[in-house]
């Protein structure tokens, strides 16, 4: 059987015909000849937990974007709550479509600054995986709960998934990524997380995780305009006092004409994203500029953040946010609805508590080794809406089938 011969490729040295297999290596040194200096290489990586074989074509980054993807609790973010339960409708974004936009916004980010992509797509494909069911007042909830047992924060919760929760190899838990993808997870919870312990201490982030961080306020201010508008709970009009709003509107109206006004709204949401993530390369790029950063340790000792809006953009954005907390965040039906929510998780964290026999066996061996209300944290935690509902009808309803 003939074996198809490796090449490494230069350019115009590929002739008809001939087999071509872009490997780990040629991966490899393409980061080195493409990447800008500040940016973080695979051959730099402080590794895993677990040494492991590399493979063949992939970086170790990449393998850990495709790790994450192919997890159980990423798969769950479809049906964990962004701001709406999953039952208000099929429109509203989820934890995973919410995701998705971060993984977008982050890329675009990433290519223009010429940082490293692939690690960028980890860390957002990850970042919200240690959600509980029904959004932060799901994260609120447990955390009163487990108060005088460690807390609970999204962020901690998902760096438990990908090194014990996950399991993909009898030798040892968790999904073994590398260290710069855990330590990203933790955002601000690194200087607080006994988990933090292990990583070195620097005063900001690698430039991948500070763009995944501006990704995702970028995403979720945006997609929660979009949402706001179409379930009706501000109108149109609400916006135009917002600076940021009547910017965008002038770009779309510049760009297209129509006087359908469900289009105009359309295309000015999609100006305002247009306008926060132009600004947000534009000012990244000049400030990595008058740091002079050199190298990923560089931007990691910088004396601030390298990734963010420029002070004109970033003041309207932040009026933008103040706009949604007082306006969607806070209004009635959305309180009302997480009110509801909220309970769901108090009483399943009781019940738990009260009667461990009632969690599944796995979980019952689980709170063995961590303890009870951390192994019924964790439990709970991994629950999308859906399973959570139906778990407290089984639970507490006398007249639902166990």
């Amino acid at each position: 059987m003939s074996r198809t011969r490796e090449r490494t490729i230069e350019p115009g040295g590929i002739g008809a015909g001939t087999p071509i297999l872009f490997t780990r290596e040629e991966r490899l040194a393409r980061e080195e000849r493409e990447l800008a200096p500040y940016a973080m290489r695979a051959t730099r990586s402080r590794g895993r937990r677990h040494p492991e074989p590399e493979d063949r074509f992939r970086t170790v980054f990449e393998r850990d974007r495709d790790r994450i993807i192919h997890s159980t609790a990423f798969r769950r973010l479809e049906y964990k709550t962004q701001v709406f339960v999953n039952h208000e409708g099929d429109y509203y974004r989820t934890r995973l479509t919410h995701t998705l936009e971060v993984l977008q916004v982050a890329r675009s980010l990433a290519c223009a600054l010429g940082l490293h992509e692939a690690l960028v797509e980890a860390i957002a494909l990850a970042h919200d995986i240690g959600h509980p069911p029904f959004g932060h007042k799901g994260e609120e909830a447990l955390d009163e709960k487990m108060t005088e047992h460690g807390g609970f924060r999204h962020n901690r919760q998902a760096l438990r998934i990908v090194d014990l929760l996950e399991n993909r190899r009898a030798a040892y838990p968790g999904l073994n990524l590398t260290a710069e993808v855990r330590e990203s997870l933790l955002k601000g919870e690194r200087k607080r997380a006994p988990e933090a312990a292990e990583f070195e201490s620097h005063p900001q982030f690698l430039l991948e995780a500070q763009v995944v961080d501006a990704a995702d306020e970028t995403a979720y201010t945006n997609h929660d305009v979009d949402d706001g508008l179409k379930a009706e709970i501000f109108p149109e009009e609400a916006l135009e006092p917002l600076a940021i709003w009547r910017r965008a509107r002038r770009v779309a109206e510049g760009e297209a004409s129509g006087s359908d006004p469900r289009m105009r709204v359309r295309r000015t949401v999609n100006a305002l994203i247009k306008i926060m993530i132009g600004d947000l390369t534009e000012h990244s790029s000049r400030t990595i500029a008058r740091l002079r950063l050199d190298s990923p340790e560089a931007g990691r000792d910088a004396s601030e953040t390298a990734i963010g809006h420029s002070p004109e953009i970033g003041a309207e954005v932040a009026e933008l946010r103040a706009f949604l907390r007082k306006n969607f965040y806070e209004h009635y039906r959305v309180t009302r609805m997480m009110s509801k929510a909220r309970r769901v998780l108090e009483a399943l964290f009781d019940a738990y508590i009260a009667n461990p026999r009632t969690l599944p066996p796995p979980f019952q061996e689980w709170t063995e080794k961590v303890g009870l209300e951390r192994g019924a944290c964790d439990y709970i935690a991994g629950m999308t809406d859906r399973f959570a509902r139906d778990e407290y009808r089984r639970l507490l309803d006398p007249l639902e089938r166990a």
